[in-house]
């Protein structure tokens, strides 16, 4: 399984030239791509290839004075920016004919120097080391300081440097990682769960409810960074927002402002990673509900819904429990896990979302409408068991003797 590690980088200002000047060959280089790209299809004739492309944009290009400065960087950044923008036009293609899973893939457009992210990539061939001090030697660079937040498990097979909105350099690292190391990592539990996502909504008197609810009765309460974040955010914004377009004043308040989003943004990340990683550790197999986040994301739990992060910590969930050995099983998004007794399966109706607790009216039973509704995802996920260990998944709810048009037996008890 290939995963990323993510480093901080401290370029010294010559470095930073340097890699201002390998940002901006690769996006034209991109760009060029691009333009060739379209210019064939508006005069009817075929894509050229990729060969042809590298011969045309990249060879002969650095020998004309339009273009000689390309010469000045790695030519491994060059392809790789042939490569990504090849790669947008098959996963363009491939979402035309609806053969890619997900949202439609746009048709890719030009970079600009002036988008918020900016990167390279370096493979193998590109000689790039960590040197002896801990420094990350790039071609045509040199050697950058590195703030190692742990060790990498394997040798990497490329390393991106990306810089980002907030004026950060990051090297991405690609890793192998060791399917025998990981299974010694998180052995195998016996422990399963059903996860309830919730929302801390602050027009409720309480704080609102804990983002995620488990089927054993903890909770864990959300941070709400972005809320606790929104008066400074509010603060930095207005003052950009005052600044002259095109002034030195008006890059340094967006600078904050980007560093602003960029604090919130870290801060949400770490703490999905250290949930995640928790339950995870601790259970075989963890049932969540598949939720509309796009839908919900249009509605007036907008802000709430983003600052939970609920999407990112479904996708944390799914690599870590595919590299661990785990089971992550998703139910479907209309099931009813609010609304029915986990202790009878009746189902009891919609509930407002100020209703916290509620007692179900066949068998009395009081219910957390969170505690019961992640009990109902681990039954639904069929990750429950009964007493003689059978699997329980959710069924038709038998009616009482009493009721009219009755005429079952009493459910007998599964066999020992």
């Amino acid at each position: 399984m290939q995963l990323r590690y993510a480093f901080r980088l401290y370029p010294q200002p010559g470095q930073r030239i340097a890699l201002a000047r390998a940002f901006g060959c690769a996006r034209v280089v991109f760009n060029d791509a691009v333009r060739a790209r379209e210019d064939a299809r508006t005069a009817g004739e075929p894509f050229p290839k990729a060969a042809e492309l590298s011969r045309t944009l990249i060879t002969e290009a650095k020998r004309t004075p339009g273009r000689s400065w390309l010469g000045e960087v790695s030519s491994v950044v060059l392809q790789q920016s042939l490569r990504d923008a090849e790669a947008a036009y098959r996963n363009f293609f491939a979402s035309l004919k609806g053969e890619r899973k997900g949202a439609k893939s746009g048709a890719p457009r030009f970079k600009s120097r002036k988008d918020s992210r900016q990167s390279i990539r370096f493979t193998a061939n590109a000689r790039w080391s960590i040197t002896g001090s801990g420094k990350l030697s790039l071609p045509k660079i040199g050697a950058v300081k590195v703030r190692w937040s742990r060790a990498l498990p394997a040798r990497p097979s490329s390393v991106t440097v990306v810089k980002d909105a907030a004026g950060r350099y990051f090297a991405s690292f690609v890793i192998d990682t060791d399917p025998a190391a990981d299974a010694a990592r998180m052995p195998d539990t016996d422990q399963t769960v059903g996860i309830d996502l919730g929302l801390a909504l602050p027009q409720t008197p309480s704080g609102g409810t804990p983002i995620a609810v488990l089927s054993d009765g903890t909770k864990t309460d959300s941070p709400r960074f972005l809320r606790r974040a929104e008066k400074k955010l509010k603060r930095a914004q207005r003052e950009l927002s005052r600044k002259q377009k095109g002034s030195k004043n008006r890059e340094k308040a967006r600078l904050k402002v980007a560093r602003a989003h960029a604090k919130v943004s870290d801060a949400r990340r770490e703490f999905l990673h250290q949930l995640s990683t928790r339950l995870i550790r601790e259970n075989q197999a963890i049932g969540v509900e598949n939720l509309a986040v796009k839908g919900l994301a249009r509605t007036r739990l907008a802000k709430s819904v983003h600052d939970a992060g609920w999407a990112q910590f479904v996708r944390m969930l799914e690599y870590k429990a595919a590299r661990y050995g785990r089971t992550l099983v998703r139910i479907g998004r209309f099931e009813p896990t609010s609304q029915t007794c986990s202790a009878c399966g009746v189902k009891d109706g919609p509930k407002p979302l100020h209703v916290r607790e509620w007692t179900c009216n066949t068998c009395g039973t009081l219910h957390d409408r969170d505690h019961n509704a992640a009990i109902n995802v681990k039954t639904a996920a069929g990750l429950a068991v009964t007493a003689c260990g059978a699997p329980v998944r959710p069924g038709l709810v038998p009616a009482r003797h009493e009721e009219t048009g009755s005429h079952g037996s009493p459910l007998e008890p599964c066999a020992a």
